[in-house]
């Protein structure tokens, strides 16, 4: 899911005078629906994962979820290959790897360790990472108010590793999940400065194929030996097709109408979406400690994103 955000978008030329208004009051209902959409879909990622990852293992199932967002999304690198040298592809490589390979793996072994919840909740600290990071090696001023965001957002993270699942403790996975979002930090930045001006969906697509080939080997390596179920398999689709491939597009559609700043606020409801999922769907309980690290981290995710008083 945050990786989709790590790509710059392309946006569409600003609508005439006598087209704005209507075109946007026509439309400006679908906004919050289709933020809910993309929170819900990004939210049942965790699920999927959850509940695919015990039977594929790691590298397998990251590689099933690699190779089907990368063949929804190829028509948009085909169609813009012409911009996509042989010079560029090692750097795409590179990127995806931070960007897509690892933190995919190391959510799917969170899966494995600790309610999906745990991890919907770890992958809103991407935020914050990815202030971090802009900061400490791009030379991005930071300020006051992000400052004391991360070192809330931190204390969050150590709330919810500090928990317990039915007596086991989650901090391993906790930590993974945040290792993934350090990483997405890491990938948005990269992103920014040196792929910026290509075609999101065609950047996507290319990161993904990368990344594909590069656990491809693991993935057969570590293959399961028993027979994986139908419901994995349908989960292991579903979170490429819907939740990787489909869910880019329509998160870069989101940004081109409404902007960045609005279409991020879906980050807010991803995590809402992940435990709401597994509570219903999956019986994971909710425990008062997810509850308590969920506010921190997002308070302080929201507190980041506000803009101080003139």
């Amino acid at each position: 899911m945050a990786s989709v955000q790590s790509t710059a978008p392309v946006l569409p030329p600003a609508p005439s005078p006598s087209l704005e208004a209507g075109g946007i009051a026509s439309r400006d209902w679908m906004t919050p629906v289709e933020l809910c959409l993309l929170g819900a879909i990004w939210g049942a990622s965790f699920l999927f994962m959850r509940v695919a990852a015990p039977h594929f293992g790691s590298f397998p199932l990251v590689e099933v979820r690699l190779g089907f967002g990368a063949l929804v999304l190829l028509p948009f690198l085909w169609r813009a290959r012409a911009r996509f040298p042989l010079s560029l592809w090692p750097k795409l490589a590179g990127i995806s790897l931070i960007n897509s390979a690892v933190p995919f793996v190391l959510f799917a072994w969170a899966a494995q360790q600790a309610p999906a919840g745990v991890s919907a909740i770890s992958n809103a600290m991407t935020v914050l990472f990815t202030a971090l990071i802009g900061f400490l090696f791009f030379g991005e001023k930071i300020g006051t108010r992000r400052a004391v965001a991360l070192m809330a957002g931190f204390a969050g993270v150590v709330v919810l590793a500090s928990g317990k699942v039915a007596g086991a403790s989650i901090g391993w996975a906790v930590l993974a999940g945040a290792g993934a979002a350090f990483l997405y930090g890491i990938g948005i930045n990269l992103v920014r400065r040196h792929l910026t001006g290509l075609p999101p969906a065609a950047v996507a697509a290319a990161t993904l194929g990368c990344a594909t080939l590069m656990v491809s080997p693991l993935a057969i390596l570590h293959w399961p030996q028993a027979p994986v179920p139908m419901l994995s398999w349908l989960c292991a689709a579903l979170l490429g097709v819907l939740c990787t491939g489909i869910a880019f597009v329509m998160y870069y559609r989101l940004i081109a109408r409404v902007g960045a700043s609005r279409a991020s606020t879906v980050t807010y409801l991803v995590p809402l979406f992940g435990v709401a999922w597994a509570w219903w769907l999956l019986d994971e309980p909710l425990t008062l400690t997810m509850g308590v690290a969920g506010a921190i981290i997002l308070g302080s995710v929201a507190f980041s994103q506000g803009k101080p008083k003139p």
